[in-house]
């Protein structure tokens, strides 16, 4: 999308923005974060940067699933973001006008390899700030009562003989369900039309040899239907029921032990810390009846900072002291390894004492592959939306996998041609 274009799309989006506190002159730091689960830590960051520095910094969180429309609305206003982020190539192009060259900065330099930068044509225009790692997260000990160890699942067989089993005898282990709910409300659906979807779309720029496509083909689309299957029959609720609910409500019915798995990442290490110890959980690969032999977890990173070009001379510099700051200082990367749970690709980063992500090092270890993030090449956020309603339908029994593979198919390549336009 030009420039020109975004500009009409943002004032268009002015009267649904946020009520941002206005920022102050003489360099300031205003991020647009995307990251909810994040927000207090950032919070308190910012709070932390501010007393040491003097800088102001305000932090607002898009709500779930609202980036892309909050950040357009906010870049529509006088005092925009001068941080914001895009989640790869694809999500660039809408912004890449707005984005300051990060080439020879502090934090491109202080990166530990430049596969962390988004770069457009000669520009740097991003920089990823978190490594990311997601999966089936399971109850070891909801496991064990059931006579079962994390090691007994090694395939997608292994998984549907367990889970099976499990939903069978919920009366009896005390569950409502194997799986936690696979929620296609806004704040969970990304889980599946984004991060599941990621499965099929892996496996097939693998079989092609390519790392991108203008028309997907749904090789390993009947894998995708499997694991779908098996997550919305083997749940803590009717399908039906999965149109209304949400992230938080599979979160608790997993933290409070009404289900053994639950698809999720890394970065939900800090809430279920509350109710967990590190070795009553586990992080499996979402096993697809492909590789499983050698398939590892879901690792990389959708989570690229830009800077706001646009912004003042003294925003941008405050802005880019900042972000060199979260990642080299020992207050900035405490928070980003501890508080947020993050593995940042720094140099001076702190080992993270999240599980997953020592889980995530281990499989590595093994020889295990990691799936590497190609969501970031879907066609648009209207296409995920295609295959979420898709998805629901079909749970719901109002719709048939047919529907699911022509918004997959055709609603790439129909979406992906708008792109070419």
């Amino acid at each position: 999308m030009k420039k020109k274009i975004v500009s009409a799309v943002l004032a268009a989006l002015v009267a649904a923005s946020l009520t941002v506190p206005a920022l102050a002159a003489d360099g300031s730091v205003y991020y647009l974060n995307f990251k909810p689960e994040a927000d207090q830590a950032w919070q308190e960051l910012a709070a932390a940067y501010t007393e040491e520095t003097g800088v102001p910094v305000t932090v607002v969180t898009a709500a779930s699933g609202q980036y892309e429309t909050t950040l357009m609305s906010e870049m529509a206003k006088s005092d925009a973001p001068t941080l914001f982020q895009v989640n790869g190539p694809i999500g660039l192009q809408n912004w890449v006008d707005y984005c300051y060259d990060l080439s020879g900065s502090e934090i491109e330099a202080n990166l530990t390899s430049d596969a962390f930068e988004l770069k457009a044509d000669d520009m740097v225009a991003g920089i990823a700030y978190v490594i990311e790692s997601y999966g089936i997260i399971a109850n070891r000990t909801l496991l064990e009562k059931a006579g079962y160890t994390v090691e007994d699942i090694q395939s997608f067989e292994d998984l549907k003989k367990v889970a099976d089993d499990l939903q069978a005898r919920k009366e009896e282990l005390g569950i409502e369900g194997a799986f936690a709910s696979t929620g296609m409300d806004g704040s969970s659906d990304w889980r599946f039309k984004t991060h599941l979807a990621n499965l099929p779309v892996y496996y097939e720029y693998q079989a092609d040899g390519i790392d991108t496509t203008d028309a997907i083909k749904g090789t390993y689309l009947d894998n995708y239907k499997a694991v779908f299957d098996l997550y919305i029959t083997d749940s803590t609720c009717d399908p039906a029921e999965l149109s209304s609910k949400t992230g938080d409500d599979a979160r608790n019915e997993f933290a409070t032990g009404k289900a053994v798995f639950y698809q999720n990442g890394s970065w939900e290490y800090g809430s279920l810390s509350e109710n967990f110890k590190d070795d009553e959980l586990a992080m499996l690969p979402i096993y697809f009846g492909v590789d499983d032999a050698n398939e590892g977890l879901c690792t990389g990173t959708e989570n690229y900072w830009c800077v706001n070009g646009e912004a003042a001379d003294e925003d941008i510099q405050a802005t880019l002291d900042f972000i060199n700051w979260c990642v080299s200082s020992e207050k900035g990367t405490d928070a980003m390894a501890n508080a947020m749970g993050f593995v940042i690709p720094f140099k001076d980063a702190v080992e993270s004492p999240n599980v997953f992500v020592k889980q995530d090092t281990e499989y590595t270890a093994a020889g295990k592959i990691p799936v590497s993030w190609n969501f970031t090449t879907m066609p648009s956020e209207d296409w995920k939306n295609g295959v979420g309603s898709a998805l629901t339908a079909y749970a719901g029994g109002t719709g048939d996998w047919d529907g699911v593979v022509s918004a997959f198919v055709d609603g790439w390549a129909s979406e992906a041609a708008l792109n070419a336009q």
